[in-house]
């Protein structure tokens, strides 16, 4: 008579080395199925969890791939959006890693630009194993920690390069006002009104002063 083996997902993910939302994602998707213990615990049967480990490292699992995001603000920063690239492929290729890279134009206020909604989608179908940035908020500026919270959700590792900036709060602070500014100049600048267009250019220089300092 077999004895068939119940595992905790603890269990389960240290024998198989994979990530607790991959298991989750097996489960989600109906791959495998959770008993509960009388306290409500998820056991598994290991001799299946087994079984679909292997499928999954010959079929999609070791499809999943290292990502590069680079972003700049507008079309005259092209040189920035090359250089983070270049460090990015640097980088990357010093691990190791088989990597893509994703370029992206837009605010770090915008949600809507072309390459995050392209890298969130591949996270959220667990087809990124590793996103890799230059600096946090090249991300987003704003919101970057929602991000890394779904990567940790589906298993995606995030480096970022220059993690400890020595930015001061001065320029940090500059930088904020000129992604605002950046979201708001199109629709100023269309306007009549003289003073809002010269208003907004005042900032501009100031935050740019900031800056340069």
């Amino acid at each position: 008579m077999s004895i068939i083996a119940k595992v905790s997902m603890k269990e389960a993910c240290a024998m198989l080395g994979i990530h607790p939302a991959t298991l989750r994602r097996w489960e989600a998707s109906g791959k495998v199925v959770a008993d509960r213990t009388p306290g409500g615990h998820r056991r598994y049967d290991l001799q299946t969890l087994m079984a679909l480990a292997g499928k999954q490292n010959d079929e999609s699992e070791l499809s999943r791939v290292t990502v590069g995001y680079a972003r700049v603000s507008s079309h005259d920063q092209k040189d920035d959006l090359e250089r983070q690239c270049q460090v990015l492929e640097l980088f990357c290729a010093t691990k190791g890693w088989p990597f893509e890279l994703i370029r992206d134009l837009g605010s770090g206020m915008n949600y809507d630009k072309r390459g995050l909604k392209q890298l969130l989608k591949r996270i959220c179908t667990g087809q990124v194993d590793r996103l890799v940035l230059t600096h946090k908020d090249r991300l987003l500026r704003f919101g970057a920690e929602l991000v890394f919270s779904l990567c940790e959700q589906f298993g995606t590792e995030v480096v970022i390069i220059n993690a400890k900036g020595d930015s001061t709060y001065e320029e940090d602070l500059a930088s904020d006002v000129l992604e605002i500014i950046t979201v708001f100049s199109a629709r100023l600048y269309g306007s009549r009104s003289h003073k809002n267009r010269k208003a907004m250019q005042a900032l501009k220089d100031a935050a740019e002063e900031i800056q340069n300092a």
